[in-house]
């Protein structure tokens, strides 16, 4: 049997996974925080240029698009709600896999289990087996060749795997529309090729989500991929492709971000925001990371969101300045602050021996900050939101109503808080009705 067709035959209809304790849970978290940070970014230019193409590309149809009071077919809302969610770098994260799975099988799995009338359990089953499949096929691969591997890279999987759930396909088709995802896939490219970063391609999410859902239903209706896709152990650790299926679920693993800048530079603002008293200047801040680190775009005067999403210094000199609710989510008012490009030009980067071997399992820092008494300096190794630092519902919710702040008013975060609680009772079928309402 082919290593796709033994995760096909753990995903295919079946047994209800969520039955077991705390499964559920599990997801209300993940979907509480994935909806946040959908609010958050909906309106961000790239989520409106997604959903400009997506409507003109994938039609009409009846699965809302998520806060626009509009809908869509299943692949233009699966699209469009997939860039709301990552477009402020807020989503869900897992720290082997390198990447981001929530912001695809979420609003991939909610468009489906919608547009068939799935139940709410089904949703549920699809969601943690997405999460599943994709965290352990970008897991198993080598850690030396996670530069090559964008999260469209790999969320395909996950988002083909729940979307087979809800499709009821069997576990030959399952396997089939694993592999046509995998096959198909975004090209993506390689770290360092390119100054994507600062672009609106960021982690190629949202065209992994239409290849993951496309390749579902062409399977389908009979087509086949190249089943053998993940047998090379040379590319693939057959162990963590296999081992505790159905007993392990991998969603548990997923860290959360309270800010919306890359998960990278996470331990940093942690860093910075217990050590700086907000009435003192800054005479130096300097930042020590791991060697993975400086491979990001890095830009201290950042033209775009999504640039200043991946720069260390632009972000560290906004929650330095002004704390961390700067970063909850980023205004683009920052981006042409005067004070904050000055001490993003000051900021000192560097690698340290102390973190060489610490991507991916880890993304610590060190800080070391002088605020004229001397130089203070703190090591964050997990940050907030990570599985060994994690977020409660009550952090989600509270995270959720700041980054929301800006597009929603009062009365609809209380409705929103309200089916974010009800959600393990109520089932996901309740928030998508309300997020189909306009705001």
């Amino acid at each position: 049997m082919h290593i796709i067709q033994a995760l096909a035959a753990f995903g295919a209809v079946g047994s209800p996974v969520t039955a077991e304790p705390n499964l559920k849970e599990a997801c209300q978290l993940l979907i509480t925080d994935l909806v946040a940070a959908a609010a958050a970014g909906f309106t961000s230019d790239l989520a409106a240029a997604t959903w400009s193409a997506a409507a003109a590309c994938y039609g009409a149809g009846g699965t809302p698009v998520w806060f626009r009071g509009a809908s869509s077919s299943i692949l233009g809302a699966a699209m469009s709600n997939a860039a709301a969610a990552s477009a402020l770098d807020l989503d869900d994260g897992h720290r082997g896999a390198a990447g981001h799975p929530g912001a695809g099988v979420i609003p991939a799995a909610m468009a489906l289990a919608d547009a068939t009338g799935a139940t709410d359990n089904e949703c549920f089953d699809a969601i943690v087996i997405g999460y599943d499949v994709c965290l352990r096929i970008a897991t198993a691969r080598p850690p030396e060749s996670v530069d090559s591997w964008a999260s469209g890279k790999w969320v395909g999987y996950g988002v083909a795997a729940a979307a087979s759930r809800l499709l009821r396909l069997d576990a030959e088709q399952t396997a089939h529309a694993l592999a046509i995802a995998g096959a198909e896939g975004p090209i993506g490219f390689r770290s360092g090729s390119s100054r994507y970063q600062g672009s609106s391609v960021k982690e190629q999410i949202p065209a992994a989500v239409v290849a993951g859902v496309t390749a579902a239903y062409r399977a389908k209706a009979g087509a086949t991929g190249p089943l053998d896709l993940l047998d090379d152990p040379g590319k693939y650790r057959r162990d963590v492709l296999l081992e505790g299926l159905g007993r392990d679920w991998w969603l548990r693993g997923c860290y959360l971000k309270p800010y919306a800048c890359c998960r990278y530079m996470h331990a940093a603002v942690d860093a910075i925001v217990a050590l700086r008293d907000y009435a003192k200047p800054i005479k130096r801040l300097s930042i020590e990371t791991f060697p993975r680190g400086l491979g990001l775009t890095n830009e201290r005067s950042p033209a775009t969101l999504e640039g200043a999403q991946y720069s260390y210094y632009f972000s560290c000199a906004i929650a330095a300045l002004y704390g961390p609710g700067a970063l909850q989510p980023v205004s683009p008012a920052a981006l042409k602050d005067a004070a904050v490009l000055e001490l993003a030009h000051r900021i000192e980067l560097a690698s340290h021996a102390d973190f060489a071997d610490a991507f991916p399992s880890g993304t610590p820092c060190r800080v070391l900050l002088d605020q004229g008494d001397g130089i203070e300096q703190m090591t964050v190794l997990a940050p907030l939101g990570d599985v060994s630092n994690p977020m409660s519902l009550e952090q989600v919710l509270m995270k959720f109503r700041k980054i929301s702040a800006g597009n929603l008013d009062a009365s609809r975060q209380l409705r929103f808080e309200g089916a974010f609680r009800g959600l393990v009772d109520a089932g996901p079928s309740a928030l998508t009705r309300l997020l189909s309402e306009v705001v």
